[in-house]
């Protein structure tokens, strides 16, 4: 039985709670979404206009990927003092530094008027984008997941998670909006700074949100453990949380690494590159690219707590093993639809794309909260989720442009994606079933790491 300091919140509670990691999620994935659609669509001229228009792309979404790049510190530094200070401390400094970054692209000269320093500049702000980034998802998933029981944690952590999708939905509306009713001079020249500049209104309403919820109870708790065990042993610090997880969950973080292949690769594949793929190879115009993704990225906002409520049915895994091989095998179909060039056909392609993504970032929240003990898990979850992104959604949209440029066909791309696929079915497959484990009795390390794994080996139970 949970005690007073680890039960479950009420209704109100919890759905408050959520809806503070769900805003926080959507501020910050819309500003980085946003940097992504605008890569693709007027990056390259305003930035990099002395190369050809496929070669200027390439290096727009080199500064995209940049951004990844920076993500793995902001795991590491934002997991430490996450797991050392506290869940709510960290993500307020994350959405301040996301949204103040946006903003300032958004003010941003381009390279008619600065030159080469506009580059620069440009790179410096994603930069920090990715950086706030490598620490917001852990933060604001374990809050979640950290409030909730165990029997809907699928369900509940899958909110945040929504964010992501709403981010880009939010991000793409926008930018449809604004190709809709200006024309292309006008928007080239200052409508594509006006959602940039947009972030700043979203940080005053995320923060006041944000800063109105509670400490997770299962890290208060770990956390006094912790100073009685430290007052118990006196001059003996506790280790750094970096140090503990990468010697007794190094494991849990290949597993993570692993699942986050296919996942991420397909994501900015469908939703990033193919705004490049649908306009140049399809003959789709930019505003037919964005209302299809546009129409994705709604119904994956709806999927996907029903794939975390299903988690909890049948398993994480279970979930996670059908996304990532349904994925795999909706590439080929997915290409020859956008081929097609019919919205319709565009529509349908996005849309199965993004549901069968649902399976896998759905249950991902809780599946790596489960991983790790408490007093690590922030340091955990961050260091497996981001620096997979490194060599999986950073580079995506660039290996995939790269491709199109030799080949000036789809077939190496599917091809890319489905090996990531294969990635992915094998790290979850040889992973531990988690959905049974209580986060509270998964226990914060002690000096040597027998509580931790203690609790993992009793907590991990295969379904």
């Amino acid at each position: 039985m949970a005690s007073a300091a680890t039960a479950p919140p009420p209704p109100a509670s919890l759905k408050r709670i959520v809806a503070a990691s769900l805003i926080g999620t959507t501020i910050e994935w819309y500003d980085f979404f946003l940097y992504g659609s605008a890569a693709a669509l007027v990056f390259n001229k305003l930035f990099f206009p002395d190369s050809d228009p496929l070669v200027g792309t390439l290096l727009s979404f080199l500064t995209y990927a940049v951004g990844f790049a920076a993500r793995p510190l902001g795991a590491l530094v934002f997991g430490h003092y996450g797991d050392r200070l506290g869940r709510k401390k960290l993500l307020v400094l994350s959405l301040l530094m996301m949204g103040g970054a946006t903003f300032a692209i958004g003010l941003l000269p381009t390279h008619a008027s600065v030159g080469a320093a506009a580059p620069v500049l440009l790179t410096a702000l994603r930069l920090v984008q990715g950086f706030a980034l490598g620490g917001e998802w852990g933060g604001a998933v374990l809050l979640v997941s950290e409030h909730g029981d165990a029997r809907r944690r699928g369900f509940w952590a899958s909110w945040p998670q929504t964010g992501a999708p709403a981010g880009q939905l939010l991000a793409t509306g926008v930018l449809s909006l604004l190709t809709a009713v200006l024309s292309d001079a006008a928007f080239g020249s200052w409508g594509w700074r006006i959602p940039f500049l947009l972030s700043g209104v979203l940080v005053v309403v995320g923060l006041w949100i944000r800063l109105s919820v509670d400490e997770s109870p299962v890290f208060r708790e770990a956390l006094k453990r912790a100073e009685e065990r430290t007052a118990a042993r006196g001059d003996e610090a506790e280790k750094p949380p970096l140090v503990s997880v990468l010697r007794h969950h190094w494991r849990d973080i290949l597993v993570a690494m692993g699942a986050r292949m296919a996942e991420n690769i397909s994501y900015y594949v469908i939703t990033a590159f193919i705004l490049v793929y649908a306009t140049t190879s399809a003959g789709v115009s930019k505003q037919t690219a964005l209302n299809a993704v546009l129409i994705g990225s709604a119904v994956h906002f709806a999927v996907i707590p029903a794939w975390g409520a299903l988690s909890d049915r049948v398993g994480r895994r279970p979930v996670y093993l059908l996304g990532a091989a349904g994925v795999g095998l909706w590439m080929f179909p997915f290409f020859s639809l956008v081929d097609t060039g019919t919205f319709g056909n565009l529509v349908l392609a996005v849309t199965v794309g993004l549901v069968l993504h649902g399976a896998m970032y759905a249950p991902q929240a809780a599946f790596f909260a489960e991983m790790f003990a408490t007093r690590m898990r922030y340091s955990g979850a961050s260091i497996g989720a981001q620096f997979a992104s490194v060599a999986a959604g950073a580079p995506a949209p660039l290996i995939a442009t790269a491709l199109l440029a030799d080949y000036d066909s789809s077939t190496p791309i599917a091809l890319y994606v489905i090996a990531a696929a294969l990635v992915t079915l094998v790290a979850v497959g040889v992973a531990r079933e988690t959905r049974h484990r209580d986060l509270a009795e998964v226990g914060d390390a002690d000096a040597d790491g027998t509580e931790a794994v203690t609790s993992r080996a009793a907590g991990a139970r295969t379904v």
